[in-house]
């Protein structure tokens, strides 16, 4: 984007021409209050090689050296990071709301609750699981090193060899963390560990030229033009072999060690104070108080609707529904026609029909819409190496100066989990309108602080692609009633989350019984219903952000409508809820509020 490089030129021409100006806005309290905002997100920026990686900000003025190197995982960084957040925390309480713009006041209370989590975040910092089947470190790190790390000059393709290096260090980090954490009696569900054994087994146990951080590299250098890669992937296999199968080692040898300490009790009810824990969590995703109890009988409240409204779709269809929701959707489940063939050309072509669907709605939306991103979004197969313990697909933003576009990742393991009229829900979710419409906005805003654009309010943010779910099929683009039980099946999903969530953390479920329970209550392919249950246990909380987030959306919507009757605009309210980035949903209330009352005048 032009604004990137107009603010990298312009800091550097500040450097030369003022630098006591800047040196003070650095070291003091700024005097401009969106420079204390961008400074803070700049310090931890540079903290963070992995984070200017996945920017692709400094690119542009000819600076790669971040490139070689991996953040720093220590015991130590994390403290320096605490520290940071009490000083700016101290710093925006100096500034006098007198003194500030609407939109700077805006931005000081987003900044205000972000830093409520501090005091969470002190307390609560081990409670959780940094090596886990999901979103660990182990697996983390190759998707980094394929789908970020980009190689345009021979210079990049340098840079990869010393993050192939640089992993010894990280995960010598890492493990530290582990033993911390064991010291403090936080250990993994058993299963999480035969989990990450399995995985790390078969990396360290795949040939270093078939790994695909040898493979990536070379499909990525093959692109350079006039570049012999011959002597780059020499040196990549060679340090494969001596950096980063023995850094994998280090964690297989430990969790090896670790595996008889661990128990099969999955919820944060048996780590120390762990009630707590998941209420701090809960108050983190959902930016509500609502309690455990609370959100598990919305959740059954729910369920009981949303099935309801499918066995009456299932009815109207030919569907014998009187042996009650499970019968009646395993039987439709059943049908082969939904499915695409369990062959390498059918998940082609499911990636294919992905862009399709995403390409069609993206021309088609209307006047629903006028704020739209300016950058597209590719559809692609999750590595292949991570799909059997990885979610149904997610997203992953495009790089802040348009570099690169958003990705929506497809999981492709079992293709039963993937029935055709599941897919236009996905895509919308995942894709447009849904994260990929949000995600790149946000990015896009000018005149906007920088941590506005990146703001982490789980509630809002998974909201809104669920929301968008629900948008797509009121504007047409789900007509086919098999393509609306997808839609309803995918909210129903997101209801029984609130149940089974509550139910292993606060209820002392087992994880076979929120199995069971999300089994017999969505119509889900096994293997999506193992994956998504252990991605509950390890990530307490953040799965009942979405539907809390949706429900707050659409009575804020069914609010304005109400208020405003014939002079409501959809393309106005979406208007309001996308051009401040993610904000917690009590202040996007008042962002609604003050919309109607400005359209009332």
């Amino acid at each position: 984007m032009k604004i990137l490089k107009f603010i990298a030129y312009a800091f550097l021409a500040l450097l030369i021409l003022g630098g006591s100006f800047v040196a003070h806005e650095w070291h003091a309290k700024p005097f401009f209050i969106n420079n204390f905002f961008n400074r803070e997100v700049l310090k931890q920026a540079l903290k963070s090689p992995e984070m200017l990686s996945q920017l692709h900000m400094l690119e542009n003025i000819g600076i790669r050296g971040h490139n070689r190197e991996l953040d720093d995982a220590s015991i130590a960084a994390g403290d320096e990071m605490l520290a940071d957040l009490k000083a700016a925390k101290e710093t925006l309480s100096q500034y006098d709301d007198a003194d500030l713009s609407a939109s700077e006041k805006l931005s000081k209370d987003i900044a205000n609750y972000l830093f409520t989590s501090v005091d969470d975040y002190e307390k609560y910092r081990f409670h959780n699981y940094p090596v886990n089947q999901l979103f660990g470190e182990q697996n983390g790190y190759p998707s980094f090193m394929e789908s970020t790390h980009e190689i345009k000059i021979a210079e990049d393709a340098d840079h990869y060899i010393d993050r192939l290096k640089a992993v010894s260090k990280k995960f010598q980090q890492v493990l530290d963390g582990l033993e911390e954490r064991e010291k403090r009696n936080i250990l993994p569900p058993r299963f999480v560990v035969d989990r990450v054994l399995e995985e790390m087994n078969n990396f360290v146990g795949t040939p270093p030229k078939e790994n695909i951080l040898y493979t990536n590299l070379e499909t990525k250098t093959a692109k350079i033009e006039g570049f012999d890669n011959a002597e780059v992937l020499a040196r990549a296999e060679e340090a494969i072999q001596q950096n980063v199968y023995p850094a994998y080692q280090g964690l297989i040898d430990y969790f090896n060690g670790l595996r008889e300490k661990t128990t099969e009790d999955d919820g944060y009810w048996k780590l120390p104070d762990g009630e707590g824990a998941y209420k701090a969590a809960l108050r983190l995703f959902t930016t509500t108080d609502l309690s455990a109890d609370e959100i598990h009988n919305i959740g059954l409240a729910e369920v009981d609707r949303i099935q309801a409204e499918i066995l009456a779709i299932l009815a109207e269809q030919g569907y014998d529904v009187s042996a009650g929701f499970s019968a009646a959707i395993d039987e439709m489940a059943s049908k082969e026609e939904f499915y695409y063939p369990d062959t390498d050309a059918g998940r082609e072509q499911i990636i294919a029909d992905y862009q399709t669907i995403l390409d069609e709605i993206n021309q088609g939306l209307g006047d629903a819409f006028s704020l739209r991103p300016s950058t597209t979004v590719d559809v692609k197969r999750i590595p292949e190496f991570k799909e059997k313990t990885s979610p149904g697909a997610y997203y992953q933003p495009p790089a802040l100066d348009g570099s690169r576009p958003g990705q929506f990742f497809a999981n492709l393991y079992d293709i039963k989990a993937t029935p055709k009229y599941s897919m236009r829900t996905l895509a919308y979710h995942e894709g447009i309108p849904g994260h990929h419409f949000q995600v790149a906005i946000a990015m896009q805003l000018e005149g906007m602080p920088l941590f506005r654009r990146f703001s982490p309010f789980t509630a809002y943010v998974e909201g809104w692609a669920l929301y968008a779910e629900q948008v797509a099929w009121e504007l047409g683009f789900q007509n086919d009633p098999f393509d609306n039980i997808g839609r309803l099946q995918a909210e129903l999903f997101r209801a029984v989350r609130l149940v089974v969530d509550t139910g292993i953390h606060a209820k002392r479920w087992t994880r076979q019984q929120a199995i069971d329970y999300m089994m017999a209550n969505t119509g889900m392919a096994e293997s999506d219903v193992i994956a998504e249950i252990e991605r509950y246990i390890v990530m307490p909380g953040q799965a009942t952000s979405y539907k809390i987030g949706m429900m707050k959306i659409l009575e804020l919507r069914e609010k304005a409508k109400t208020a405003l009757g014939e002079r409501f605009n959809l393309s106005d309210f979406h208007d309001v809820v996308l051009k401040n980035g993610a904000v917690p949903l009590d202040i996007l209330e008042q962002l609604v509020d003050d919309y109607i009352h400005e359209k009332q005048q």
